[in-house]
C-alpha cells in the first residue's frame, strides 16, 4: 500500500519562515520606548505580528521557528545590552504568545478558534513577562548593572508614579502597573493585525505550495512506493542540512557581533 504524507519542511515553508522571521527581526531591532507610559527600558516592538500570523499561517512549531530566528537576527542588527538575558526573556515569551495560539487554531480553524488561541496566547504571554521580570530580570539587572543600587531602578518609576514607588513597593507599581499593560498592549496590538489578515496570507501560501510542489513522474506499483521514499528521505537530509547551516551561520553572527563589539 502506498503511503500519502506529506513532506513537512517543504520549500515554499522554508522560504516563508525565513520572510516572516527576517521581518520580525528587524522590526524587533527597531523597538522605541513610550517614555511618557512606561519606564525606558521597556521597548515597544511590532515583531509578534509577523510571528502570529506566520503562525496561523503555517502552524505552531512554524511559528515557534520563526520567534527563535527573529531573535537571532535581532542579535545580528543591534546586538544585546543585556548579555542575552533580555533576549532569552523575549524567547519566553514570543514563544508563549505564539505557541498556544497556534495549537489552538490548528485544532479549531475557525474565527472562534483563533480568537480563543490569541487569547489563550496573550494570558500565557503576560503571566510569563510578569514572572520573567520579577524573578530574572529585575533581580539580573540590579545586581549585574546596578550593583545593587535600587535608585537606578525606583528614579524612573518615581519620575511616572511618584513618590510612593520606593524599595518596598517597586514590584507593586512595575509589575502590576508597567509590565502588565505593556505586555498587554504589545499582545492585542500584534491581535487586531493579524485577525483581519491571517486567512488571506494562509491562502496565498497554500496555492504558493501547490504551484511551486515538485511534480513526482508517474510510477505504479510497488517501484512508485520505493522511489517516493528515496526522493522524500534525500529532501529531508537536504533541509535538515540547509536549516542547520542558516542556524550555524546566524549562531556565528551573533558571536563575531557580541565578542568584536
Amino acid at each position: 500500500m502506498q503511503k500519502n504524507s506529506k513532506q513537512f519542511f517543504t520549500a515554499t515553508r522554508i522560504s516563508v519562515i525565513a520572510m516572516f522571521a527576517t521581518l520580525a527581526g528587524v522590526l524587533y531591532a527597531f523597538g522605541f520606548p513610550i517614555a511618557a507610559a512606561f519606564p525606558f527600558w521597556l521597548e515597544l516592538n511590532f515583531s509578534d505580528i509577523p510571528a502570529l500570523i506566520g503562525t496561523f499561517a503555517l502552524g505552531p512549531v512554524s511559528g515557534g521557528i520563526i520567534v527563535f530566528v527573529k531573535i537571532l537576527v535581532k542579535l545580528i542588527i543591534k546586538g544585546t545590552r543585556t548579555i542575552f538575558v533580555g533576549e532569552l526573556a523575549d524567547l519566553i515569551v514570543g514563544l508563549a504568545f505564539v505557541v498556544p495560539a497556534g495549537l489552538i487554531y490548528k485544532r479549531n480553524r475557525t474565527f472562534k478558534g483563533a480568537l480563543i488561541g490569541m487569547s489563550v496566547g496573550t494570558l500565557c504571554s503576560v503571566a510569563l513577562s510578569i514572572l520573567a521580570n520579577w524573578l530574572v530580570l529585575v533581580p539580573f539587572y540590579l545586581e549585574l548593572f546596578f550593583g545593587g543600587d535600587w535608585n537606578q531602578l525606583i528614579a524612573p518609576m518615581q519620575a511616572l508614579f511618584g513618590d510612593g514607588v520606593t524599595k518596598e513597593t517597586f514590584y507593586n507599581f512595575y509589575l502590576w502597573i508597567s509590565v502588565l499593560p505593556f505586555n498587554l498592549m504589545r499582545c492585542l496590538i500584534a491581535v487586531l493585525v493579524t485577525l483581519p489578515v491571517y486567512k488571506r496570507i494562509s491562502v496565498l501560501i497554500n496555492r504558493l505550495n501547490d504551484r511551486f510542489a515538485a511534480k513526482q513522474p508517474a510510477v505504479s506499483g510497488e517501484n512508485a512506493s520505493a522511489s517516493g521514499e528515496v526522493v522524500a528521505k534525500k529532501k529531508l537530509i537536504i533541509t535538515i542540512a540547509v536549516c542547520a547551516g542558516v542556524v550555524v551561520l546566524l549562531v556565528g553572527g551573533v558571536l563575531l557581533r557580541y565578542f568584536l563589539s
